[in-house]
């Protein structure tokens, strides 16, 4: 017989600044000297220069400060949140670095507690379950994917308990490789290289395809419109505007959530003997696929919302079928 699953509350956070830090210094102390000591090395070794050294030490010191209360602040919420939520199922806390390998139950809540991007990052492993996100700042976080504040999330888990929620089914992207393996986006999937050195691969697209050499493909969502693709936009029309008074500038790609489609762009490709440039963009609707073919010898990555740390390796002779997953993003809403 198989291990059963508890069904329960499922707070999901994230690492602070000051967490970050300490991992990675050890002690406060350690971390405050070693900030101050290099802001002091661009000061120089004169009288005036020492002076502007005292002072960035002291500046060390006011930012260790807020990035303390900050870290305060935040270990007070999430204590907070774990007994407004104490309705029944068993809460359990973890970090966002555990999801891809953490069991979730079948009829798991997730709640969120940190920025967007914990959101994107929790939502490839949440299969069906509903993900509640909860601001813990709205003074410094915009919130787009968090549209609750933090006295308003024992009400939303609530109303998915009682089941009275209401959701927003976000589509997500997908990445396959011939092994199996797979790989899901909330905002977007980046295929290229590890390094800035360029990938090289072959993109097929609705029966056209071409060698390719370029800064790598980016394959965005409804909910990634938004974000990395977006920028890509501004790049093409500060260019337009800049080189060509006679053009204009392709208009920002804003996408619902929900739509089923998806958009990709070639970044910054090269057209020599070896490559041509005639499939840059284009729009995957539900049913259609773009098959990329790495031909480089190392280094190819498929990661997905930019966190390079979770990724698939993409060298010669793996293709991937990127295209819209069958599985949504089911984000409680107010």
């Amino acid at each position: 017989m198989g291990m059963q699953l508890e069904d329960k509350i499922v707070i999901v956070t994230r690492q602070t600044r000051m967490k970050g830090l300490l991992k990675r210094y050890a002690t406060r102390g350690q971390a405050e000297f070693v900030l101050g000591a290099a802001r002091a090395r661009e000061e120089g070794s004169n009288v005036a220069g020492k002076v502007r050294a005292k002072a960035a030490a002291m500046d060390a010191g006011v930012l260790f400060d807020a990035l303390e209360e900050e870290d305060e602040n935040y270990t007070r919420t999430i204590e907070h949140l774990r007994q407004e939520l104490d309705l029944g199922p068993r809460v359990q806390v973890i970090d966002r670095e555990y999801l891809p390998n953490f069991l979730f139950g079948p009829k798991d809540i997730i709640v969120t507690v940190g920025q967007d991007g914990l959101v994107a990052n929790t939502a490839k492993y949440a299969g069906r379950r509903p993900i509640v996100g909860v601001n813990p700042d709205p003074s410094r976080i915009d919130g787009v994917l968090l549209p609750f504040k933090v006295d308003e999330a024992r009400m939303a888990v609530r109303s998915v308990l009682s089941a009275r929620a209401r959701f927003r089914e976000v589509t997500l992207a997908e990445a396959h490789l011939p092994d199996g393996k797979h790989l899901l986006a909330f905002n977007d999937l980046f295929v290229g290289s590890r390094s800035h050195v360029s990938a090289r691969y072959r993109l097929e697209f609705q029966g056209n395809s071409e060698p390719q050499i370029s800064s790598g493909v980016l394959i965005s969502t409804g909910a990634g419109s938004t974000g990395w693709l977006s920028s890509v936009f501004n790049m093409a029309a500060a260019l337009g505007k800049t080189f060509s008074s006679n053009q204009k500038p392709p208009p920002p790609a804003r996408m619902q959530w929900e739509d089923p489609r998806l958009i990709f762009v070639v970044r910054e490709p090269f057209i020599s003997r070896q490559s041509r440039a005639g499939l840059v963009a284009g729009m995957l609707e539900q049913n259609n696929e773009l098959i990329i073919e790495s031909m480089m010898s190392e280094g190819g990555v498929i990661f997905s919302d930019g966190v390079e740390s979770d990724f698939l390796q993409f060298n010669a002779g793996v293709i991937a079928r990127v295209r819209s997953a069958q599985q949504k993003a089911r984000l409680v809403v107010a």
